[in-house]
């Protein structure tokens, strides 16, 4: 049993991440391989061929892996790592949280616009609330995140969420429960590891919705 009393009906898989030594579930993880020319290649989707190289999504933990070599140590042979590989993986988890609740969009699973996520989320009518980064803060403060854990998403700039619904900028947006939810969730929990921190210096701060 799982708390709440819910069954557990499936176990996810574990790996060890080479930067912490700590085993986890692969969906807080970051998988890489070593390409046929020896340079480490990022795997998001986690479906490349070869031995996975496993860091646990963390801004730091990349880094250091980097930095201290730790690919070639995992790999056990000489590899080749890209200087921009965090930026690399940065980019890609963006894009593809993007591209997944553009589809939970399409599916009519995710909503924009302010006066619509509010009344979504007092109705409970949603399971996460979206914000953008770099949001005003008071607008923010004005829609509290639906009850329950992993209900906030605050990882993605306002151009990004623009993306995802078609608009120039967005700075709310909601989620309902099912559908692509739980792996929107994982995906943007992986995207604020790696953005850990505060918001890169050249942000738009207290944008608002277009």
């Amino acid at each position: 049993m799982t708390r709440g009393g819910r069954t557990k009906t499936k176990v996810e898989a574990e790996r060890r991440c080479i930067v912490t030594g700590e085993v986890q579930p692969k969906s807080g993880l970051i998988r890489f391989v070593v390409g046929p020319d020896n340079q480490i290649a990022v795997d998001i989707a986690g479906k490349l061929p070869g031995r996975g190289i496993w860091i646990t999504a963390d801004r730091a933990a990349l880094d250091k892996a980097v930095n201290k070599k730790l690919f070639a140590r995992a790999a056990k042979q000489a590899v080749q790592t890209p200087a921009a590989l965090v930026v690399d993986v940065e980019q890609l988890l963006t894009r593809r949280v993007v591209n997944l609740l553009s589809l939970a969009r399409k599916s009519g699973d995710a909503i924009t616009g302010f006066e619509k996520v509010k009344d979504a989320v007092v109705t409970g009518s949603v399971a996460v609330l979206l914000q953008a980064r770099d949001g005003s803060e008071a607008q923010k403060g004005k829609i509290r995140p639906p009850k329950g854990e992993k209900s906030l998403i605050s990882c993605l700039f306002g151009h990004e969420l623009g993306l995802a619904f078609g608009r120039e900028n967005v700075i709310h947006a909601a989620l309902a429960a099912g559908g692509l939810q739980r792996r929107i969730v994982e995906e943007a929990a992986r995207l604020a590891g790696v953005r850990n921190g505060p918001a890169p210096i050249g942000a738009k701060e207290g944008v608002k919705d277009e």
